[in-house]
């Protein structure tokens, strides 16, 4: 490899900022080298190339599985969290069935269906606020978020296991919520059980008890089969392979809890930043208030969704501040040149998806929070990337802009809230994705907020 980051020369250094300040330490690297360098921030290996330049990603990307390859044994550090039988883990043709057995859930006529369940389970989180108490918007969209997952998933909303499960999941997500405690997943040598009261230990304990009743529930579906299901778990375990083989239950297990996590964690820091721009900009929340207002009484979901200036705002928020900082990384099969660059097989790969998106070429003022770049540009997939690219696009993309149009536009259209102050939000390191570091303290002030209009667009 010939690009080189002698920025922090010790590789333990470079780990070290990459855990504790992921954003400083890019953006750092980023001012000598503003389209790919070396970061040694890897347990093996030379490390990553990190890839941020848009006609690079196009290339690595349109050669998915050809000169480059997601290999699923480069992820093997996030296996204590989703099992070695998630679909992370699985490359070439095993990794693109699994794909394909899980993206239908996702789209199509789902959607009409989910959107009913994302405004009914915002106003439940809403209504649980106190008027006038300070909360926090993270906390209040992990409950929303995880409901949804936990629906679609498994088809389950109520009853004993349901709650467990939700009570649960909740407290995994938040084991990895700050950085120190993030160094426990990023680095295996911390990954030591010391009892119930260690960090990997604790972390051991709570995820043996979400596989308890993940295989409870499994045990029960396999018992008691039901062909009108249509959730995830349900198709998953009647799906076969070319020889009649379903899935196992650890193999069940392992992709129940990627979705779980991958599906409701992301989502929820995604609808917490939208909050926090749509309230430090109220010119942002005046243009909203007055496009939901051209609709009817009883909108349909889907046309909420394609309203242009709610989708450039949640456009923005996912620009400004990527919940995901990297794509999946891609391996080189034999030597290749990347902008002028030599690249011998074997280099990994990674697109830098927040140096990305805060190119100055691509995104003037890049810091600044401005829905309306969306509205007098279309970028590429290139060049707007927050769901990854290639074969490892996030299958859920669909659902999760849909979830975070529907609860911003629920969110606004029946209450109001003001952020608890003043101090700027930043973006700090949880588990391996980008959240707001307080979590978006906010405020409730009225509820059931009637638009200045006759009509009420989001309504249960």
């Amino acid at each position: 490899m010939t690009i080189v980051n002698n920025l922090l020369i010790a590789p333990w250094m470079q780990k070290l900022q990459w855990i504790f300040d992921p954003v400083g330490y890019m953006e750092k690297a980023s001012k000598v080298y503003p389209d790919l360098f070396t970061a040694k921030v890897a347990s093996f290996g030379d490390g990553f190339l990190f890839v941020q330049e848009p006609q690079a990603m196009q290339y690595i990307l349109t050669n998915d599985r050809k000169l480059f390859e997601a290999e699923g044994y480069i992820n093997k550090f996030l296996e204590p969290l989703l099992g070695e039988y998630s679909v992370i883990m699985l490359d070439k043709n095993p990794h693109k069935k699994r794909r394909q057995l899980l993206m239908p859930p996702f789209h199509g006529e789902r959607m009409q269906t989910y959107g009913e369940l994302i405004v009914k389970l915002t106003h439940q989180a809403m209504s649980n606020l106190t008027l006038g108490r300070t909360f926090t918007a993270r906390k209040a969209m992990q409950e929303i978020s995880l409901q949804v997952i936990l629906e679609s998933v498994f088809g389950l909303y109520e009853g004993q296991r349901a709650q467990k499960l939700r009570h649960l999941m909740a407290k995994m997500g938040d084991i990895f919520s700050s950085p120190v405690t993030s160094a426990f997943l990023l680095l295996p040598n911390l990954q030591k059980d010391f009892g119930p009261l260690s960090p990997w230990g604790y972390y051991l304990r709570q995820r043996t008890l979400v596989d308890q009743l993940l295989y409870e529930e499994i045990g029960d579906r396999r018992a008691n089969p039901d062909v009108e299901r249509t959730d995830i778990l349900s198709l998953l375990m009647s799906a076969t392979d070319e020889e009649g083989n379903h899935l196992t239950d650890k193999e069940l297990r392992d992709e129940l809890l990627t979705l779980l996590f991958a599906g409701h964690e992301t989502t929820a820091t995604a609808m917490s930043w939208a909050l926090y721009w749509i309230h430090k900009q109220p010119e942002v929340r005046s243009k909203l208030l007055a496009e939901l207002a051209t609709l009817g009484e009883k909108p349909d979901y889907l046309a909420v969704a394609k309203l242009p200036y709610l989708t450039a705002v949640c456009n923005e928020t996912l620009r400004i501040h990527p919940v995901a900082m990297l794509t999946f990384p891609r391996i080189v099969q034999a030597p290749v040149e990347l902008l002028g660059h030599k690249l011998a097989a074997k280099t990994v790969i990674t697109g830098c998806i927040y140096l990305m998106h805060h190119r100055e070429d691509l995104y003037p003022n890049s810091q600044e929070f401005r829905p309306e770049r969306f509205l007098e540009r279309q970028y590429s997939p290139y060049e707007f990337m927050p769901f990854g690219g290639g074969v490892r696009r996030c299958i859920g993309e669909a659902l999760a802009m849909f979830e975070i149009k529907l609860v911003i536009a629920t969110i606004l259209s029946n209450y109001e809230l003001n952020l608890a102050n003043n101090k700027p939000e930043k973006p700090a390191r949880r588990g391996i994705t980008l959240a707001p570091k307080n979590g978006v303290k906010m405020v409730l002030t009225n509820k059931n907020v009637t638009l200045k209009t006759t009509k009420k667009p989001i309504a249960v």
